[in-house]
């Protein structure tokens, strides 16, 4: 079958399936996902030797040690997988609910009443876990998925993929609730973004390459998170113990994540604290890449450019730069941020404040890492990505948030004059 009609016919399919899974109940979604945790569990050694022939292919293309990192699938990433399962059973089921109603004068009761979204295209890249999390959550909201995985992680996802269709389908869940997308051509891609007839939203979690040519191509409204350029300021009234704790965190808990830590900022009255604050990532061997006067405090630190303050590097590599106060720093973060994720190291209450309101990033933390810019640390068990956009959703994308609603409206005989 050619590509435009198989990537066609999954279209249709999960259309017709839509309306089915709309009208599930929570406990059989959630009865569902249960039988998924326990086959996780089954087949986890199966799926640790299919992930193992996915890094070998890594290794051979070359890939850095954070696409490895991000791709790999062991023992602990599975239980991680389960236990985001867990959470999103305990999640309330967010479709049927009744957000809000009133009585009209002329005697006509309104409900609004939130429903599923319908069909979402899910476009991924080398995280396995994505497969069965953005199932998972997508079910959980009355959603079907249409999955495209990346190459890099072909036989661990069509793995999980195969485990999820044998879940569901034993519980009496619809067929087609999730699918794949078998081809590995880009034109595959292509073909899914004009399927507005049949998908209702895409969500694409990748590099900044995939997102622009998703966006360029897409006939169909995105949920889109751009790069992950995280900024970290020490503020003058930091605790430095803590400072130095969530820095080390912020860039090397897993660098190549979208949460990780990008650019320190460093107000100047603590460059006598420098050396102090960064020397975990020194022992690391994270690269430092500093401004005139950072660079000139180590011979090994290089001196960072223009460029540098706009990477998203995705690796143990962080630009750090001295400012003079907070207007400085949140001048810097508005300049170069792409709008994901910023913290302040502050015991200073106002600061704080003044900080959050005059940044527009979808995450501001205070006195934490970057790192908790995820959905499980949000209270939402997993997410299919985290949104930099301001429509729809913003931030972490849970099971709530892949709603809509509509208007029922009740009558007793009513006409309009």
């Amino acid at each position: 079958m050619k590509i435009k009609e198989s990537v066609l016919n999954l279209g249709i399919k999960a259309k017709k399936a839509s309306v089915l899974l709309s009208n599930v109940s929570g406990d059989k979604k959630n009865l569902a996902l249960m039988e998924l945790k326990k086959n996780l569990k089954n087949y986890e050694n199966e799926l640790i030797k299919v992930n193992i022939k996915d890094i070998e292919n890594a290794k051979k293309m070359n890939l850095s040690s954070s696409m490895i990192d991000r791709l790999t699938l062991n023992a602990k990433g599975i239980e991680n997988i389960i236990a985001s399962l867990d959470e999103i059973i305990k999640l309330p089921n967010p479709v049927g609910h009744i957000i809000s109603q009133w009585d009209r004068p002329n005697g006509l009761n309104i409900q609004k009443i939130s429903v599923p979204l319908g069909v979402i295209g899910i476009i991924y890249e080398s995280r396995p876990n994505v497969t069965v999390d953005a199932s998972a959550i997508a079910i959980k909201a009355g959603n079907t998925v249409i999955l495209r995985g990346g190459k890099d992680s072909y036989f661990t996802s069509h793995k999980l993929k195969d485990i999820i269709d044998e879940s569901f389908t034993s519980v009496g869940l619809p067929e087609n609730v999730v699918q794949m997308i078998n081809s590995p051509e880009r034109s595959a891609v292509d073909e899914m973004l004009q399927l507005d007839q049949y998908i209702d939203v895409i969500i694409p979690r990748g590099g900044k390459g995939l997102i622009k040519n998703i966006k360029e191509k897409s006939s169909i409204p995105i949920i889109k998170h751009l790069d992950g350029i995280c900024h970290l300021f020490i503020e003058k009234n930091a605790n430095l113990i803590k400072a130095k704790n969530i820095i080390f965190n912020s860039k090397m808990r897993r660098p190549g994540i979208c949460g990780a830590a990008e650019t320190l900022l460093i107000d100047k009255s603590l460059s006598e604290h420098i050396i102090y604050l960064i020397q975990p990532l020194i022992d690391e061997k994270c690269e430092i890449r500093g401004d005139k006067f950072i660079s000139g405090l180590n011979p090994i630190f290089k001196k960072a450019n223009e460029e540098d303050w706009a990477t998203e590097y995705l690796d143990k590599i962080i630009s750090v730069k001295l400012v003079n106060g907070t207007k400085e720093a949140i001048e810097h973060i508005n300049k170069y941020s792409s709008g994901h994720t910023e913290s302040i190291v502050t015991e200073n209450k106002e600061i704080f404040e003044n900080f959050y309101k005059q940044i527009d990033s979808a995450i501001i933390l205070q006195n934490a890492s970057t790192q908790f810019a995820d959905g499980g640390e949000f209270g939402f068990g997993a997410e299919i990505g985290i949104s930099t956009d301001k429509l729809h959703v913003r931030g972490p994308v849970g099971a709530e948030h892949l709603i809509s609603f509509k208007y029922v409206v009740r009558g007793n005989g009513q006409v309009r004059p």
